[in-house]
């Protein structure tokens, strides 16, 4: 064959396969249309060479030169491109991020529920989740008035059914006349609904007892934790020695050493007193900042009252104090005050950090930073799902302002149905409303069976020898201080666990109770606990406490 008739063969082989992977991928897409269709004209191939196999020329390339990772050899034989993500080239800071209440414990719950759902034998018939403060999931019942207004909102043809009541009706209706387009499908301002944002300012200055509140000052955010890390975000500054240091309390609820942690920010210490109810000392506090300046610049103090996990409720006094301390040493106060309607123990009360600021002489009210944070989450409402909260802002620089308008926008907005919520819980029904009398009585029940569960509780497990638990004066968790025999804790250090983790893991698998170890909130050298929250239907909490029992001196005589 001549050499001319083999380049002709050549060449029309190189056209039938381009003209078969063109109808190949036509026939992907569906059959073509007259003049070929536009949505598949892009799948064109490019020409291929008649001297060279297809994709001979762009493969001659190096990976390196062509922008590409390098590949490598998979176990089937097949060539698999390497991760441009991988653990060695995420951010480094998010490999330091811990969050002990959603840990491996709760994974292994997880999969211990879908072993029992598929038949497997387990020494309990269910798992019980104790290890975090979601009401609703725990049985707790939704608010009525809440959830007829939101209803309301979300599919406005109800306004016309006569079974809601009337005062659900109006309020609905002025919920979305804020709305744009009169639906909370539509975004709202970055800063909150105005009227929104009014109705939280009002709130505050019938609790604060006529201290005034600019609705400027209020910022509406998707829970308490997006403001608390929209504020830390602001605060973090700095390289070395002059990194922003924020101090936190320990124990302390986990969100605020992962916000820390991913920030690139110095963790603080200041350890609470458990001898004396979890409470703060200012001299536990001077301590702890003077460590730290030879290292860090502290610039900011978290505040948790009442307490997570330690359920203590703050005096009026020990807060002055704190503020006092504050100013002295020149640090942004962040107060967290997500359980101020869970106040149980005869002789505590709730004081807001912003009241007691106010109280105090101008040098104080007028220049002390103070940002405070408020959720729907908790408290007797229980609805974390809906991420309604909001966070007031004093005594802040102006041009800080427009800097953290300008972080929040970002974010677009909060979840407006989350916002939505925020406004009925601080402006419920009220007195004469037709609503009024279910929602008082409501309200009533389901924090005054908390009080009942949280000294409930506390008589239990302080029946136990070796758990010692203090009083639950508020919030939703008994963080109790538990024995663990050495013998148990030279096996848990030989299977790499700290040993309250190996305590709350073997109580897992034993009785399908989930808690969290107190490691996961931090907790003096040598000491132990566990954080159980107080949720539970009374029934079950009885259960879950004499199986805790039950469990606890079994665990002490095997390792004694």
């Amino acid at each position: 064959m001549s050499a001319t008739r083999m380049q002709m063969l050549s060449s029309r082989s190189v056209r039938l396969l381009s003209r078969g992977r063109n109808e190949m991928l036509a026939g992907r897409s569906g059959a073509q249309r007259p003049g070929g269709d536009p949505r598949t004209r892009s799948l064109t191939c490019p020409p291929l060479s008649s001297s060279s196999s297809p994709g001979r020329a762009l493969s001659s390339l190096s990976a390196t030169r062509r922008g590409l990772p390098k590949e490598k050899m998979s176990e089937n034989g097949i060539m698999s491109r390497a991760k441009v993500l991988t653990i060695d080239t995420m951010n480094p800071t998010v490999k330091k991020v811990e969050y002990a209440v959603r840990g491996p414990i709760v994974q292994r719950a997880v999969e211990l529920e879908r072993e029992l759902s598929e038949g497997m034998k387990k020494p309990f018939a269910e798992v019980i989740r104790a290890n975090i403060g979601d009401a609703h999931a725990m049985g707790q019942q939704p608010i009525t008035f809440f959830r007829q207004v939101l209803a309301l909102c979300s599919y406005p043809e109800l306004l016309s059914d006569s079974t809601f009541p009337e005062d659900t009706k109006s309020r609905a209706c002025r919920i979305l006349q804020s709305c744009g387009g009169n639906s909370m499908g539509s975004y709202s301002a970055s800063q909150g609904i105005d009227s929104v944002r009014q109705d939280v300012a009002s709130y505050i200055v019938r609790r604060d007892g006529g201290v005034p509140c600019d609705p400027n000052n209020i910022y509406l955010t998707t829970g308490a934790s997006d403001g608390i890390m929209t504020m830390l975000k602001l605060l973090v500054c700095g390289e070395g020695t002059t990194r922003t240091g924020v101090m936190i309390p320990i124990p302390q609820y986990p969100l605020y050493s992962a916000a820390l942690a991913e920030l690139g920010a110095v963790q603080i210490n200041y350890f609470l007193n458990e001898e004396k109810c979890w409470s703060l000392d200012i001299t536990e506090l001077q301590r702890a900042v003077n460590e730290a300046r030879q290292h860090c610049n502290p610039r900011a103090l978290c505040i948790i009252n009442p307490g997570n996990p330690t359920g203590q409720v703050q005096s009026r006094q020990c807060i002055e104090d704190v503020i006092r301390f504050a100013a002295k040493e020149r640090l942004f106060l962040m107060a967290d005050e997500v359980y101020q309607d869970n106040v149980y123990a005869e002789g505590c009360q709730f004081h807001s950090f912003k009241k007691v600021l106010f109280e105090m002489e101008p040098e104080y009210a007028e220049t002390v930073e103070l940002a405070s944070f408020h959720s729907t989450s908790k408290c007797y409402m229980g609805e974390c799902g809906f991420r309604g909260g909001y966070m007031e802002i004093i005594n802040m620089d102006d041009e800080v302002k427009d800097q953290l308008t300008k972080l929040l926008s970002v974010r677009l907005c909060p979840p407006v149905p989350g916002q939505a919520l925020m406004d009925l819980v601080v402006n419920p029904p009220q007195p004469g409303e037709p609503s009024y009398d279910t929602f008082i009585k409501e309200r009533t029940a389901t924090l005054s069976a908390l009080a009942e569960k949280a000294k409930l509780t506390e008589q239990v497990l302080n029946t136990v020898q070796g758990i010692s638990c203090n009083p639950v004066q508020g919030a939703m968790y008994s963080f109790p201080r538990i024995t663990i025999p050495e013998k148990a804790i030279k096996e848990a250090t030989e299977k790499g666990q700290q040993p309250d983790m190996f305590y709350c893991m073997k109580m897992l698998e034993e009785t399908g109770i989930c808690l969290v170890p107190g490691s996961g909130f931090g907790q003096k050298d040598g000491t132990y606990h566990f954080r159980m929250t107080i949720l539970p239907p009374t029934d079950k909490l009885k259960i879950l406490l004499n199986k805790v029992k039950e469990f606890h001196q079994r665990f002490i005589q095997q390792y004694s």
